[in-house]
């Protein structure tokens, strides 16, 4: 049976490390955040949508305007959403969508999949289809963002976003499309995850940088005559005489071997270890992958020698936000040497936010 009103909450994420591998199907090792948004829709009119977002404004149009991909700007996400869901073959009808969201625009921490989610839920909720399985759900969601936004998205979010549980991490093999629980207890080991929002945003939807990744890592396979750069192994990295596409390629091969370690070190309570895995993954998407910008390289850097465990950027890059892993009592001392270390470059404060592994998306009402 159809409800009249439905509220539903979807958390942004953070990814942990496993960074531009879910296109190339490889892994990665994410979790859902205490922040997100939350999506109240209630019955409408049968071919009018309206939204109101208390972030990002007001909203209004027909299925006739999504159907004909005249939607544009923030609205793109819902409107793809509803696209995506009656491409999967549910049908939505109108109404009104009340949207409020924590997580920071443009900070790499999937404010884009989080309302997808939560509206996705809240619709599908609204139509009587509640039991719609959750990774049809995340599905639905990434069509709505690659293939209506136009933001070349690998599905890392959606999945993360879906399928997260509290003090857990999701791995992710985008080849073997399986996601497994990864018990992440950051609270008994005495540490906190650190995510610092450089302010400098950046937006995937306009195809810049990220979308040339994801053509440089296409070229690599196809050059080594592999379908995905998953099937590659560091012995054929010889084979590549493009710098470019052998420096791409390294880091995506490297990369999936950094998931599978941090992977086997959180369950031998190795936070050390881990910590060191962090850093070399910023150190490959700095240097191989050509992801970072200053603020980002920064961040991390005074991270780490202020005491964290180890740090890197987190999201497709370009700007965005670092993670730290860091004993919980040198929190303090990390946060003021990041701000005192922008504030010297001549750079806009930044935003920290301490964070930790936190359900899915899931409705309220």
């Amino acid at each position: 049976m159809s409800a009249t009103e439905v509220t539903a909450f979807a958390p942004g994420r953070v990814n942990l490390i496993g960074e531009h591998t879910d296109y190339n199907g490889g892994l990665a090792l994410p979790f859902a955040l205490p922040m997100g948004t939350t999506v109240t829709a209630r019955r409408g009119d049968a071919e009018v949508f309206r939204a109101r977002s208390r972030e990002a404004g007001d909203w209004v149009g027909t299925g006739d305007d999504i159907r004909g991909r005249s939607v544009t700007g923030w609205a793109s996400y819902l409107a793809g959403v509803v696209w995506a869901l009656e491409e999967s073959g549910h049908r939505v009808g109108g109404c009104d969508l009340e949207i409020t969201s924590d997580v920071p625009l443009g900070a790499g921490l999937s404010s884009s999949a989080s309302l997808e989610c939560a509206v996705a839920l809240a619709l599908l909720g609204l139509a009587g289809e509640s039991e719609v399985e959750r990774r049809e759900v995340a599905e639905i969601c990434r069509r709505a963002e690659t293939e209506y936004v136009g933001a070349p998205t690998g599905g890392l979010d959606q999945t993360a976003v879906m399928l997260a549980d509290a003090e857990h991490g999701v791995l992710i093999d985008f080849a073997a499309h399986t996601a497994a629980p990864v018990p992440l207890p950051l609270a008994a080991a005495g540490l906190a995850v650190l995510v610092t929002d450089t302010r400098v945003t950046h937006a995937l939807a306009d195809g810049t940088g990220y979308g040339d990744r994801r053509t440089e890592c296409r070229r690599a396979s196809e050059a080594l005559g592999v379908a995905s750069l998953h099937e590659v192994t560091a012995a054929d990295l010889d084979r590549l005489d493009d710098d470019v596409l052998l420096r791409r390629a390294r880091h995506v091969v490297t990369e999936n071997d950094r998931v599978r370690r941090a992977a086997a070190l959180v369950q031998d309570d190795d936070w050390q270890g881990l910590g060191g895995v962090l850093s070399a993954s910023h150190a490959s998407l700095r240097d191989d992958f050509e992801v970072t910008v200053p603020a980002l390289d920064l961040a991390a850097a005074t991270a780490e020698r202020y005491g964290a465990l180890g740090a890197r950027m987190t999201g497709g890059g370009f700007g965005g936000s670092t993670i730290a892993l860091v004993d919980e009592g040198r929190v303090d001392a990390v946060r003021d040497g990041v701000d005192a270390a922008f504030a010297e470059a001549g750079l806009r404060a930044p935003a920290h936010h301490l964070v930790r592994p936190s359900a899915g998306a899931r409705r309220l009402t």
